[in-house]
């Protein structure tokens, strides 16, 4: 696993459970629609699955 990963935010933080928020603020996004991109690593593909319902995830 190399490369990077752009991560949208798609939903709301707002009534989730703390870890995923967490989770959400650490691959950086701060608001809906808000891109990054970030490394294809093992903890940060974790962080992505954790909060997979709220995120939309493209290979660029």
């Amino acid at each position: 696993m190399s490369g990077k990963i752009k991560v949208t935010q798609k939903r709301s933080t707002a009534g989730v459970l703390r870890n995923i928020r967490a989770s959400v603020r650490g691959l950086g996004l701060r608001r809906i629609g808000h891109t990054v991109e970030v490394i294809d690593t093992p903890a940060n593909r974790g962080m992505i699955n954790a909060a997979s319902h709220l995120l939309a995830v493209d290979k660029p």
